[in-house]
């Protein structure tokens, strides 16, 4: 059975170990912008993360309570600009499954663990961003309900 709950501090490992997994994933596609191995965040900038409201990371677990996947999210909020609304929005900045758990159920859970909180916390809308060299993501998200809000392009020169 897959639980989702918030992350802490004794998760730092595990979350550390499937970070380098999805940069490897990253760096395989885009080896001319991702350095590999390697992780977004080093353990003290996790743990300081971990105690950041605005910045909820989730872990899926099962019955030995060791993750199996992680998702990142930022709370997201333009009150008074000029041109964008005071929605909130929490934005999914990633989701990584151990690849040894993969189409078991993880990354879904935690999607919806995620859409949950987010609901209850009174967001407008959920986004994130998918790599183009990363197509099951992009079709995972389309099965969950996503569409694309916009595009990011680029010319390598």
């Amino acid at each position: 059975m897959i639980r989702v709950r918030r992350a802490t501090e004794k998760d730092v490992p595990k979350i550390l170990e499937l970070l380098v997994q999805v940069n490897m994933v990253h760096h395989l596609g885009r080896p001319d912008l991702f350095n590999g191995p390697a992780t977004k965040y080093t353990e003290d900038e996790l743990k300081e993360l971990l105690k950041d409201g605005t910045r909820p990371v989730f872990v899926a677990v099962g019955e030995d309570d060791v993750p199996k996947g992680h998702g990142f999210c930022v709370l997201q909020q333009h009150i008074g600009d000029n041109i964008l609304t005071d929605v909130k929005t929490l934005y999914i900045d990633d989701i990584c499954v151990d690849e040894n758990c993969r189409r078991q159920g993880v990354a879904e859970s935690i999607y919806l663990a995620i859409k949950d909180y987010a609901g209850h916390i009174g967001c407008y809308n959920m986004t994130l961003n998918v790599w183009a060299l990363n197509p099951g993501a992009q079709r995972f998200y389309e099965k969950m309900g996503m569409v694309p809000q916009k595009i990011g392009m680029e010319t390598i020169l």
